[in-house]
């Protein structure tokens, strides 16, 4: 046997052990903290979007976006609802949420809260950021909460339509952050 044999220890190699598991949980920790700063950010975007509307009815007594007057007491590039015809200033945010024609209310529910300094963003209907995104990169949206010529319903997972006066939309929320939010967003 030699005298002059070298290798590691048992204890020293449970030391590393003990560091490389430190560090793990570590991270896996930060990347909880990271995951619920995500979820509050979406819980904020959604309850941002009445805040929104009541204070664009407080200042122009008409919803963003169905505001038939929008023109007149908004700064340029000010955009009036054209799609669907006759519907404009019906007290209804046409049009659905996820759309991308840039005449429906649902649309120009966005370059309204703008102009009106209710919300950042850019107000030009062709700039590829209008579409606001959530904490995940998803789009986030808002339409009337009754069926109409307009919208397509949103349906529960019964199949039936969700009704209200709106209803605020989101995608890409992925499902392990689903609980989270809603139990930030009304305690379950």
């Amino acid at each position: 046997m030699k005298h002059n044999q070298s290798g590691f220890t048992l204890i020293e190699i449970a030391i590393v052990l003990v560091i490389i598991g430190l560090l793990l949980g570590g991270v896996l920790k930060g990347q909880e903290l990271i995951n619920s700063a995500k979820v509050k950010n979406l819980a904020t975007d959604f309850k941002n979007i009445p805040v929104f509307i009541y204070g664009y009815q407080d200042k122009f007594k008409a919803l963003p976006g169905d505001d038939s007057a929008a023109a007149t007491h908004l700064p340029a590039p000010a955009t009036n609802a054209t799609t669907p015809a006759g519907t404009q200033g019906n007290g209804v945010i046409n049009g659905n949420w996820n759309t991308t024609i840039n005449t429906d209310e649902s649309f120009l529910f966005w370059q309204h809260v703008r102009l009106a300094g209710l919300a950042q963003g850019p107000t030009g209907v062709t700039d590829p950021d209008y579409i606001p995104k959530n904490a995940v990169s998803g789009k986030i949206g808002i339409q009337g909460g009754t069926a109409t010529l307009a919208s397509t319903p949103v349906k529960d997972a019964n199949g039936v339509a969700i009704r209200g006066a709106y209803i605020v939309c989101s995608e890409g929320i992925p499902g392990k952050f689903a609980k989270q939010m809603d139990t930030t967003l009304d305690d379950g």
